[in-house]
């Protein structure tokens, strides 16, 4: 979730394809690191939400997982760029949602399907009000709007309204940055845009720390919940500094002309800082909210630039199970709260008489039934669709 001039088409007649009188961009180099890590940002959310015991060494990741949702988030403006931003003016957003769309919301009308039985609990736990909006706003991607309603149905499907959100302000983006905004395009003001963003997507989090309007008696720690405390939790409000900085960093990207041992030394420092923050007892001393608020948004950064190119990180971050788990992190981030909860609501490690390896079984289960759920209908469905609405011209069939 980057060559030559781009002529602009009239709106009736734009797509995805550059504009015949001008060369077609060179295809950008894959990043597969950035899909590798993918993987292990979703096991480590999946692991703070359904946290085993005996995790040893990698307790104090695991402890503050959640603040790899920002990572995430960063991720999606960083590449959504890194694949668009030579097609600024040619871009038809027509073409745009709708590649987003395919793939997006198959995987989630499937776990809406498989989620059915967690309407009971919601029904329980909410007014009879609240619930029939909960039920109106999440089919259509609505809910991450609403604090109170945010985690409906399934908790971690909040984030798709940021993402969706994003998607649909991407294109105008792209297009006032080309147009409006080039004089943006060198090292120092995209260094300088980036921390602004930075600070300015910290500052709600800040305040909210010093004037403590909720009036706790101690300090917001993940079980608190307030309306204000979900506000920042889970709308996409708070999340859009951080996808600009994934959208700026990788304007920026090209500028800076790493060589590999070069990119090798930005993905060592990146992981060196996070290690000592993680296991220097410092992450214990920070606030909860500004953990969630981005706090690691530029150590983030540093890992996405070091993997963005060769060196020996990112071929460890690029071997092949990590890379194929990673195309379908979107299906296993999106069905892991929901599918285990069920797994377990049903007995089924007992039933199997396999209790004895869970929850070790249910993790891998997960990852099985993502893959295959990206194989069998997230990649199926976005084909189909395509073909059945993309409005882009088919590749002409030369007679033999």
């Amino acid at each position: 979730m980057t060559a030559g001039i781009l002529v602009q088409e009239p709106q009736h007649l734009r797509s995805e394809q550059p504009h015949p009188s001008v060369p077609a961009s060179a295809r950008k180099p894959s990043l597969p690191a950035l899909t590798g890590i993918r993987t292990l940002l979703a096991i480590f959310i999946i692991l703070f939400h359904f946290t085993p015991p005996h995790l040893g060494v990698l307790y104090p990741i695991i402890d503050s997982a959640y603040v790899f949702v920002g990572f995430f988030f960063l991720l999606s403006g960083f590449i959504l760029t890194y694949n668009y931003s030579d097609r600024a003016l040619t871009l038809s957003k027509r073409e745009f949602w709708l590649a987003r769309f395919s793939r997006l919301y198959p995987i989630y009308l499937l776990v809406l399907l498989i989620s059915v039985h967690m309407l009971r609990d919601e029904w329980a736990s909410r007014s009879h009000a609240e619930f029939w909006r909960g039920v109106l706003l999440t089919p259509f991607l609505l809910q991450g709007w609403s604090p109170n309603l945010a985690t409906f149905g399934n908790t971690v499907a909040w984030t798709l309204s940021c993402e969706v959100m994003f998607y649909f302000a991407f294109p105008f983006l792209l297009y006032a940055w080309a147009t409006r905004m080039h004089w943006l395009n060198t090292r120092t003001r995209l260094i300088a845009l980036f921390f602004v963003l930075w600070v300015f997507g910290i500052l709600p989090h800040i305040f909210y720390i010093l004037l403590n309007p909720d009036h706790l008696a101690a300090p917001a720690d993940r079980y608190s919940s307030t309306h204000l405390l979900r506000f920042l939790k889970y709308t996409p409000p708070p999340y859009v500094c951080t996808f600009l900085a994934g959208v700026t960093l990788a304007k920026l990207h090209p500028l800076l002309p790493f060589n590999p041992r070069q990119r090798l030394g930005v993905a060592i420092l990146a992981l060196t800082l996070l290690g000592l923050f993680f296991y220097t007892g410092a992450v214990k001393h920070v606030p909860y909210l500004m953990m969630h608020g981005g706090l690691l948004v530029p150590l983030f950064s540093l890992l996405t630039l070091g993997l963005a190119g060769p060196n020996l990180i990112s071929s460890i971050f690029s071997a092949r199970p990590l890379v194929l788990l990673g195309e379908a992190t979107f299906a296993l981030y999106l069905l892991h709260f929901n599918v285990f909860i069920l797994i377990h609501a049903y007995h089924l490690p007992e039933r199997l008489h396999l209790a004895a390896w869970d929850p070790w079984l249910s993790y891998v289960a997960l990852l099985i039934l993502a893959y295959a759920a990206f194989r069998l209908v997230e990649n199926p469905s976005r084909k189909a669709i395509i073909r059945r609405f993309s409005r882009k011209p088919k590749p002409a069939v030369t007679p033999v």
